[in-house]
């Protein structure tokens, strides 16, 4: 009955895209369906500061790191708020109870015999913040992402015993099969790890930007080093006079890109090991967002701003586009048109309109009342419930939501198969038509909770404009939720039409 969810946190050397919007929308939407059911859950978002190319765009600007950091932050605490993401915690690599955290967690790999002192000389890629092998670049020798080719570094640092913990990885991927979804990320994860591991650097040399090593303040961890303990830190410090380890940890959730899987299926379970602690429960791994057939990146320069969207569409046709255009877990690409596209045909023909004739139908014909009768559901909202749930417990959010959409258009295909309109010029058909807009408020009731966590905007004002209980519990969905209200009033529509001349404005 717990549920910790994490985004990865993300890099301040610019601002939000729609990238970083897409994994925080994403994982919102799982808290919420979570919290729906009466779990407890915990969601985890925030920057990650110490990483050289942030320290290189901070000299550029001719800002002290810490300055820059301080400043870009607030763009960065504004993307969860305009998504209407509801975060428990916001962390920043730089705040001092994670710096606290990094320096005792790095410690006790090192009391644990598993840092050890060496000089590292190959490539490394500052837009990756990642050490690279020949193997791992194109053939003109540039990084795949980035299209830049790696620097050269050569410096003495310390080193993580990586390879020490490869029979323990393997054990783990063999107990539970379930550890990193979907399979084949799983599997690439493995093979990876039955590849051979090599040991790896986890400090930096010369780089003032940083947490100090606890045993060497001449040295700062390694970005990654610093940045995956941000999961673990933040439950120290979250909640004042609170540690939330034991009731967050390990039940935590990872989401995370394709590109950082290395980091966090491989690295982070082995420094979990060395310090002491559990791995976590399970990690996601997603696909990217494509413009153009290339990643959205700012160093690639096709991007989109996502609070330009919302300022022209909202948030919630924001994140239900997010949900709906590419199947959550694998590469699909984003259009602008999309969201525009979806804003008019789903959201406010199918839902909107929907909710507009069912009240007006109801205001028209029966005075604004409705009163449970006996009836023949058009649509099986207990089935719904469990296949709902059961797509989210394996992150299916995409599939969720389809499921969800097949049960407005059936509500939709209902209206039109049983004319209401027709039903009304014969009394010999009062009971039917009672029947019917009954089903029609039940339904739409059911569907504004199975729809909040996508929607958590438009799901209350659909509730309230049938006069029902505002409460958001994942029991009703379900046949029989709605109750009898009187006032029902014709609903004005939910997603209003967006002239071309406002959205270019």
């Amino acid at each position: 009955m717990r549920f910790y969810l994490t985004t990865p946190i993300y890099y301040v050397n610019s601002t939000p895209h729609i990238g970083h919007a897409y994994t925080t929308a994403i994982g919102d939407m799982i808290v919420r369906h979570h919290k729906l059911r009466g779990e407890e859950t915990f969601f985890l978002t925030g920057v990650d500061e110490h990483a050289t190319k942030v320290w290189r765009v901070a000299q550029e600007q001719g800002l002290d790191a810490q300055e820059y950091a301080d400043q870009i932050a607030v763009q960065w605490r504004e993307l969860p708020v305009r998504l209407n993401a509801e975060i428990d915690f916001f962390i920043r690599t730089s705040d001092e109870g994670h710096k606290r955290f990094v320096r005792d967690f790095l410690q006790r790999m090192y009391d644990n015999g598993d840092i050890y002192e060496d000089v590292y000389a190959g490539l490394y890629c500052v837009g990756c913040e990642a050490f690279k092998t020949e193997a791992e670049l194109t053939p003109d020798g540039l990084c795949p992402d980035h299209l830049v080719p790696p620097e050269w570094i050569e410096e003495k640092n310390y080193f993580f015993r990586l390879s020490a913990y490869q029979d323990r990885l393997l054990a783990l991927y063999a107990e539970r099969p379930d550890f990193v979804r979907p399979a084949f990320r799983f599997n690439e994860a493995r093979s990876f790890i039955e590849g051979g591991l090599q040991d790896f650097s986890i400090s930096r040399a010369g780089q003032p930007w940083g947490i100090p090593l606890p045993w060497d303040e001449g040295q700062v961890a390694y970005v990654w080093a610093d940045a995956l303990v941000n999961y673990l830190s933040a439950l120290t410090y979250a909640r004042e006079g609170e540690d939330l380890r034991d009731t967050f940890w390990p039940v935590a959730h990872h989401l995370l890109a394709k590109d950082i899987l290395r980091f966090h299926c491989v690295f982070w379970p082995a420094m979990l090991l060395s310090a002491g602690y559990e791995p976590p429960q399970q990690l996601f791994v997603h696909g990217y967002l494509l413009l153009d057939d290339k990643k959205i990146s700012k160093s690639s320069g096709n991007i989109i701003e996502p609070l330009q969207l919302i300022d022209i569409y909202g948030a919630d046709a924001v994140r239900f586009w997010i949900a709906r255009a590419v199947s959550f877990g694998q590469d699909g690409s984003a259009s602008v048109d999309g969201v525009r596209e979806r804003y008019d045909t789903e959201l406010a023909n199918d839902l909107g309109n929907l909710l507009s004739r069912t009240t007006a139908m109801i205001s028209q014909y029966r005075g604004g009342t409705i009163k449970r009768v006996q009836f023949e559901p058009p649509v099986d909202f207990d089935a719904l419930r469990e296949d709902v749930a059961a797509r989210f417990d394996v992150f299916d959010v995409t599939g969720a939501l389809e499921a969800i959409w097949q049960a407005v258009r059936r509500l939709n295909q209902y209206v039109g198969a049983e004319a209401p309109w027709q039903l009304a010029k014969d009394e010999q058909h009062a009971d039917r038509l009672d029947a019917v807009l009954y089903n029609l408020v039940d339904g739409l009731t059911a569907l504004a909770v199975a729809l909040s966590p996508f929607l958590p905007e438009t799901a209350p004002k659909i509730l309230a404009a049938l006069c029902q209980p505002a409460e958001l519990t994942w029991d009703r969905v379900r046949n029989g939720t709605a109750i009898d209200v009187d006032g029902i009033e014709a609903a004005p529509p939910l997603f209003p039409r967006i002239e071309l001349p406002t959205a270019a404005a």
